[in-house]
């Protein structure tokens, strides 16, 4: 399988390439670059396979929440991409791939996730993680930090969220550890695309939406 991976739903963009279990990607933390970046780091990344766009199999995407900008960078380049190479969209979350990420990194394998939704807000996803999959325990959401929920098991919080509301987040569920400076990845949006298990997940150009969580959305 050869997948095109995009993620810019934070202050981190990145493209990434899978082609039969090698994972290739172009990464850089720049806030508000994304939009410059991310072209020229699909044109990196594909090079460096070897392939072009018409050569792949789909376009997965992470599809938020996070920025309303970032999110919706991604998705339209995803959405343009696959339009004009007649390809179907792979919508991840991306806090499933910040958690697998996480877990790789970390060892740990129930993530708590929790990305900075401004307004005094997070976005919130609780996981299990085990090799290369993801069962999200519960439901993602946007909430105050005193309001987020966990089942009741020790967790290890990853995100920025974590940066700013440790203390509030801490008190609703039992913490092992937390790492606030890490950011999901293109690679780990291709990772959970390329489980054959999400083959039902893929679908046209124009059903790939992005998810905000929030009606109000921010542009940041």
């Amino acid at each position: 399988m050869k997948l095109l991976a995009l993620e810019t739903a934070t202050e981190a963009c990145s493209a990434a390439v899978w082609m039969d279990g090698v994972v290739r990607e172009r990464y850089e933390l720049a806030p508000r670059c994304h939009a410059a970046l991310i072209l020229p780091m699909i044109e990196s990344v594909l090079a460096e396979a070897g392939l072009t766009v018409n050569q792949l199999d789909a376009i997965a995407v992470g599809r938020g929440p996070g920025a309303f900008t970032g999110v919706r960078i991604a998705v339209s380049v995803a959405q343009g991409l696959a339009f004009a190479a007649d390809l179907p969209v792979v919508p991840v979350s991306t806090l499933a791939a910040l958690a697998l990420g996480a877990a790789r990194e970390t060892g740990q394998m129930r993530i708590a996730t929790a990305l900075d939704a401004r307004m005094g807000e997070v976005y919130w996803g609780t996981w299990m993680v085990s090799e290369d999959r993801v069962a999200l325990l519960g439901e993602e959401r946007v909430c105050a930090p005193a309001l987020v929920t966990a089942t009741p098991d020790e967790w290890f919080g990853v995100g920025v969220g974590w940066s700013a509301y440790a203390q509030a987040l801490s008190q609703r569920l039992t913490v092992s550890g937390w790492v606030g400076d890490r950011y999901p990845h293109a690679s780990d949006i291709a990772r959970l695309a390329a489980d054959p298990a999400r083959r039902d997940s893929w679908v046209t150009a124009e059903q790939a939406l992005p998810v905000y969580l929030r009606d109000r959305v921010v542009a940041c």
